[in-house]
């Protein structure tokens, strides 16, 4: 078994905190962006694109901060994490996302991220 790399991407997102954090803790918020459809059931989330489920478990969450996502089908201490990250100074809004990858996969995996990203800020209507 490989160990996978651990990433991170800062995306600059105009929007207050507590409604990002609406988008990124709750299934509409999540389906609205993140995939086709998002069902929850307790700290459970199935995530279904094109007719695919995937089942993530939500490990660690802080409102209006973060939230900390592993998938059910890995065996391993991976997780993703969508962390609102305010400055002090100028108050811009940054979502900071950690998440990881096999080595090979990296830049495919930050595209992904970039991608569904650029989804978040259209719904959120941010530059």
């Amino acid at each position: 078994m490989n160990d996978k790399t651990k990433f991170e991407i800062e995306f600059v997102i105009q929007s207050s905190p507590q409604l990002l954090y609406q988008y990124l803790a709750t299934p509409s918020g999540l389906s609205e962006w993140f995939a086709d459809n998002v069902n929850s059931r307790g700290e459970l989330f199935l995530f279904i694109w094109d007719g695919t489920e995937e089942e993530a478990k939500l490990i660690k969450r802080k409102s209006d901060e973060f939230v900390r996502f592993a998938w059910e089908e890995n065996e391993d201490s991976t997780y993703f994490e969508m962390r609102i990250i305010v400055d002090e100074i100028t108050k811009d809004v940054s979502l900071f996302i950690t998440d990881f990858a096999e080595e090979d996969e990296v830049d495919e995996a930050k595209m992904l991220w970039e991608n569904q990203v650029s989804s978040l800020k259209q719904v959120l209507g941010s530059k």
